[in-house]
């Protein structure tokens, strides 16, 4: 394991600014985006790791608990400690927030719409953090709830972050898109960004979604992010909310 001793210095012996259990909190998530540890995997022990950064158990597991709250690493009781994995669980009580106006919750059934790809636009560019002319893939895809259409994303990823990505790699795949991500490239979701607001439906967006083009819908924003904060998916989503909401409970977010 190659990782980075002492880490209550910066590169070049410079003293670092951030508590102690910040940087060694970095230098795991670094690890973790170079593939040091594979998602379903466990890390060294927290003994270990205190060895091998040369501090404190206790800094170690403090490092080790933010990662926990933020939904990378995964403790099993007894077993140790795991690099997250896009379980149906985790994408629906972690990244999908749409539930019945009576609050029941339901796994969505999806549906594959359409693929292409082609360069990616001003938006794109500004939002994935790529240069101009980018190649992307696009994909629209319909969310069911209860057999009826509630939610229609459309998907904009990199080619050079997903090569050789098609429309059978979606449609074909098993579990989530996010699992796709892990499973396939080994880009692990874990975190997400969103900006919503109230706007009507194109008609072509109305249609699918059985709504009336007069009838306002939720419009979504959504970047997700991989390690070190670096963009992966840029989402653009409308929700028919005549039967559901969008629920964010943050604090039992943060403690799942």
């Amino acid at each position: 394991m190659n990782l980075i001793p002492r880490p209550d210095t910066l590169a070049g012996g410079q003293p670092s600014a951030a508590p102690l259990y910040r940087e060694v909190q970095l230098r795991i998530t670094r690890a973790l985006a170079a593939g040091e540890w594979k998602p379903g995997e466990a890390i060294p022990s927290e003994s270990r790791l205190a060895t091998d950064f040369g501090v404190s158990i206790g800094t170690i597991r403090r490092a080790i608990d933010e990662l926990v709250a933020g939904r990378i690493l995964v403790r099993q009781q007894g077993r140790g400690t795991f690099v997250a994995t896009h379980t149906e669980d985790r994408t629906l009580f972690y990244f999908f927030h749409v539930v019945g106006k009576d609050g029941s919750q339901e796994f969505p059934v999806s549906e594959l719409l359409g693929f292409r790809k082609e360069r990616a636009g001003p938006d794109d560019e500004s939002q994935l953090g790529i240069p101009r002319g980018s190649r992307v893939a696009r994909v629209r895809n319909l969310l069911k709830l209860g057999g009826r259409p509630v939610v229609l994303d459309d998907i904009t990823v990199t080619t050079e972050r997903f090569p050789r990505i098609d429309e059978a790699t979606f449609r074909n795949r098993e579990g989530t898109i996010y699992g796709l991500y892990q499973a396939r490239y080994g880009v692990n979701v874990v975190r997400i960004s969103e900006r919503l607001s109230a706007a009507h439906p194109p008609a072509e967006i109305a249609s699918i979604l059985g709504m009336r083009s007069s009838q306002p819908a939720l419009h979504i924003r959504r970047v997700a992010y991989s390690y070190n904060d670096s963009p992966v998916e840029y989402r653009r989503s409308w929700i028919n909310t005549s039967d559901h909401e969008y629920l964010s409970d943050l604090w039992k977010t943060a403690a799942r």
